[in-house]
């Protein structure tokens, strides 16, 4: 008995880029928790989705640049495909709706209306803000020392086992903040560019106490505020969906 081939489904007539924020607590959500709860809110809001073909469809959703789960983060960027032509405004507060507190949509854009190419190309690098409580004096003179190595060798456990890279080549910038943390928190302002293996702040948290003893006093808290395309002459990070 032949098996029938399975539905081909027509193409998308229209793409939508997103950005979101994970925000308090939904800041340990994973990026797996996360995909689910977005489709269930694609669900719930009745938005026209483009599914793939196969013998499984699923909702065409692209997932660029997720931050790790336990940061909070104001630039979350994904892409939804669609089976009918919608407007831009009216899906953003419908998906907002629908998301739990937490997980909150700041801008939909269609894709039509910005530059060409995809969305994973223009997510170059990001801007975080890490709350520390750390002594100033010391975390100044300890980003200074980080600063002017050449390299910093750290490990991290990955899926394919602990790995040993260079964590200093992937910072734009660091400083210690002048202002923004809250009282008794020190907070350090870091532009890491994005690459293979890819540069986690904790990373470069790691690598500034091997080479010195400075005391983060607890758990720091790693907020992203800017992903996008990389300034080379300035270092700031821009806005990928700038029109």
């Amino acid at each position: 008995m032949s098996r029938q081939p399975p539905e081909q489904q027509a193409p998308p007539v229209q793409r939508l880029r997103v950005r979101y924020a994970k925000r308090g607590r939904l800041r340990f959500t994973s990026h797996r928790d996360f995909s689910r709860a977005f489709e269930r809110a694609v669900f719930r809001a009745q938005v026209p989705m483009a599914y793939s073909s196969g013998f499984n469809p699923h909702p065409r959703i692209s997932y660029a640049g997720a931050a790790p789960t336990g940061s909070a983060s104001e630039a979350e960027y994904l892409e939804i495909a669609l089976a009918q032509v919608v407007d831009a405004a009216e899906i953003h507060a419908l998906l907002d709706e629908s998301l739990p507190e937490g997980l909150d949509v700041l801008e939909v854009v269609d894709a039509a209306d910005l530059e060409k190419g995809g969305l994973a190309d223009r997510l170059v690098a990001s801007r975080w803000l890490i709350d520390t409580g750390a002594e100033e004096t010391r975390a100044q003179s300890a980003v200074a020392a980080f600063l002017a190595a050449e390299s910093v060798t750290v490990e991290r456990m990955t899926k394919k086992g602990l790995r040993e890279f260079d964590c200093r080549a992937a910072v734009v910038s660091l400083a210690v903040a002048e202002a923004g943390a809250a009282p008794g928190r020190l907070r350090l302002d870091l532009v890491l560019r994005h690459g293979v293996p890819s540069v986690r702040p904790d990373d470069v948290l790691t690598g500034i106490r091997s080479l010195s003893d400075l005391d983060l006093g607890g758990p720091p808290l790693l907020t992203r505020v800017e992903q996008g395309p990389l300034d080379e002459a300035t270092g700031a990070v821009g806005d990928p969906l700038a029109r």
